[in-house]
């Protein structure tokens, strides 16, 4: 048995893409309840399941139990970036306030190895999008500080007995309506922003192999390839080739709809046609080809080496 352990946040953008409100103190994941609370697929901001909900149900090989520790808007650390919430917790928090109490010591909600788990870190959409307008030279000296946090919550992690680790990257949320709407000269200076975070993801992951060779298995995943591959073509994957736009949102679906596929007459096409449901976050197709992609990478063992 194999557990997907997720603190992200952030999405983060604004966050939520990840996000699906579990409350680690509710109801814990079970074998007839692989994720726990709330019902699946609990409370998104893809209209539809997100990839933790794709990966536990759909890409699962064997029985998965996810506990998603992920706030939607969330940063690294909220006195580095503040989140759009105060009651956003960061990832700092989610370890240090949520797992390692919860999940830790003679009192933890679950039962869990360093051999069954994989800790899946998803941030950056958010201490990108909430900063990135201070220029680079700023950016560059937040996110020296960002990753120093960032680093030293993997270390504690792993001194909790986590062993395989999964980083996935930032993907292109500079072509976002939020973000193009502002103008060519934010799309670039974000899009330089997110670059530069994720090579920064790319030397977190390698020095944590690096530091612990022996026992620690470190995998990263380019979300930003496959969201630039699917924006440029949406037909590159079975699940998004019935996407027709790219590049808007709907005003009608942006909060979410009824049904995964409905239609709204003003808005020309149905929801799940849209790749984005509002400003920044998109709609589930792009999740499940996340999650299926994870799915493959963790199947194939660790890539960096």
């Amino acid at each position: 048995m194999a557990r997907l352990e997720q603190y992200q946040a952030r999405l983060h953008i604004v966050s939520g893409f990840f996000s699906r409100c579990f409350t680690y103190n509710s109801t814990q994941p079970s074998a007839l309840n692989p994720l726990g609370n709330p019902p699946y697929p609990g409370y998104t901001s893809s209209n539809g399941p997100n990839w933790v909900d794709y990966l536990t149900v759909k890409y699962n090989a064997s029985l998965l139990q996810t506990y998603n520790l992920a706030y939607g808007g969330a940063t690294v650390a909220s006195d580095l970036v503040a989140p759009y919430l105060p009651t956003v917790l960061s990832v700092k928090q989610q370890v240090q306030t949520e797992f390692l109490p919860g999940y830790t010591g003679s009192s933890s909600e679950a039962s869990w190895t360093g051999a069954d788990s994989v800790f899946a870190i998803w941030i950056g959409i958010n201490d990108v999008g909430n900063s990135y307008g201070s220029g680079a030279s700023a950016s560059d000296a937040l996110n020296a500080e960002i990753f120093s946090v960032y680093s030293g919550l993997v270390d504690q992690l792993y001194d909790a007995g986590a062993r395989n680790f999964m980083f996935i990257y930032v993907p292109p949320v500079d072509r976002s309506p939020l973000t193009v709407g502002q103008g060519a000269s934010s799309t670039t200076v974000e899009k330089a922003d997110i670059a530069s975070w994720n090579a920064r993801v790319a030397s977190q992951a390698a020095a944590l192999k690096s530091n612990h060779t022996a026992d620690a298995n470190v995998w990263t995943y380019d979300a930003n390839k496959l969201f630039t591959d699917v924006l440029n073509n949406p037909a590159t994957y079975p699940q998004t080739a019935g996407i027709k736009n790219t590049t808007a949102y709907c005003d009608a679906y942006m909060n979410g709809t009824d049904e995964d596929d409905t239609l709204i007459a003003s808005c020309g096409i149905p929801v799940n046609q849209y790749f984005w449901l509002n400003s920044l976050h998109p709609t589930y197709p792009i999740h499940d080809v996340v999650a299926q992609q994870v799915a493959q990478g963790l199947a194939a063992g660790p890539n960096v080496c």
